[in-house]
């Protein structure tokens, strides 16, 4: 059997290790291993915050598999928290080394993966079907959309295209709320839930799903599915019905925080935990394709945050979660059709 020298075998393998190196310096060199991602919509605090968890040079674990490399500006003139900001943090994000892009369509080939960040979310559903279409798995930063129809004509988008999405207020990630959607806080079974965070509101967008959001997001974390019927208290205070008899709350207020009756115990569900721990579950979605929330459990707080606007319109009537949902089940099909026959 012919042998290659052991010079030449030596050399070779020199030559594989400088060419192939096993562990790269974030910051200093892309390796394929690192994967890219990019940002549609530069206009929130969140672009920023997230761009330097991942690119921090001592990232370590899931969070220093990935590199934000490239961004689009976007901004919405009509809404002042979107267009008053949006060059400044853009140009802090190009100081950081991000390239920055003048479309969509541009960016898309130079990343693997996409955050839509614009804060506004009116423009989510035609960017989500620009990333659909590009087949690159995404995360949609809070809201979904600016609409329940939206939310539904995402995900079925995605789903026909095979496309991960998912999204979630970072709320939800908070140690003390995990651990008690866990069961490992000691409540026992959950029996009732007051969830509360502050609820600016923006003109565009119905009341809860601007800011109210968040604690929305934190009383699904720990009641999950299951509301059938909500009212409408007044204008800081939601209460919904689950279909167990467990009631679920959402108020307004400073800060972030949720009060749970447990059979076992009652007592403060926890509070928030920053940024970090949905950016590291965001890098592990992009990572496995699994989104870490269940997309019945998105649509139906949307549902949720919707009805309380019925409700309200009808002077703080019990409004039904299924009657909700099925009207904008009605609007999106109706819209998923009309985007199916467009040129």
């Amino acid at each position: 059997m012919f042998r290659l020298p052991s010079v030449v075998l030596v050399c070779v393998a020199a030559w594989l290790l400088v060419s192939f190196p096993a562990n790269v310096v974030k910051g200093e060199e892309v390796s394929p291993q690192v994967k890219k991602l990019g940002l549609i919509g530069l206009d929130t605090s969140h672009a920023i915050a997230f761009t330097d968890i991942i690119n921090d040079p001592k990232a370590e674990g899931v969070l220093a598999e990935f590199e934000v490399v490239a961004g689009y500006p976007n901004g919405m003139p009509d809404n002042p928290s979107s267009w008053d900001r949006v060059a400044g943090y853009t140009e802090k994000l190009r100081e950081k080394g991000l390239q920055i892009f003048d479309s969509i369509e541009a960016m898309l080939p130079h990343v693997d993966a996409v955050l839509i960040e614009s804060v506004d979310g009116r423009p989510h559903l035609e960017q989500a079907r620009k990333v659909i279409a590009a087949r690159k798995p995404m995360f949609i930063d809070k809201p979904m959309a600016a609409s329940l129809r939206d939310v539904l004509l995402i995900f079925r988008l995605a789903e026909e295209a095979n496309v991960p999405v998912f999204s979630s207020s970072s709320l939800r990630f908070s140690a003390g709320f995990q651990a008690v959607r866990k069961g490992e806080a000691g409540f026992g079974q959950i029996k009732r839930c007051v969830a509360w965070s502050p609820m600016t509101i923006e003109p565009h967008h119905p009341d809860l799903f601007w800011y109210g959001i968040h604690g929305v997001e934190t009383l699904y974390t720990i009641m999950g599915t299951g509301c059938q019927t909500i009212v409408r208290e007044s204008q800081n205070r939601v209460v919904g019905t689950w279909k167990d008899g467990r009631i679920g709350i959402f108020e307004e207020r400073k800060g972030y925080g949720a009060e749970v009756e447990g059979t076992e115990k009652s007592g403060s569900a926890g509070t928030y935990d920053g940024y970090k721990p949905l950016v590291i579950e965001i890098c592990n979605f992009f990572k496995t394709g699994v989104s870490p929330v269940p997309k019945e459990e998105t649509i139906e707080l949307f549902a949720f945050m919707e009805a309380a606007d019925v409700s309200k319109q009808l002077g703080g009537k019990p409004v039904t979660i299924a009657d909700v949902l099925a009207k904008a089940q009605a609007e999106a099909e109706k819209k998923y059709q009309e985007l199916k026959s467009a040129p």
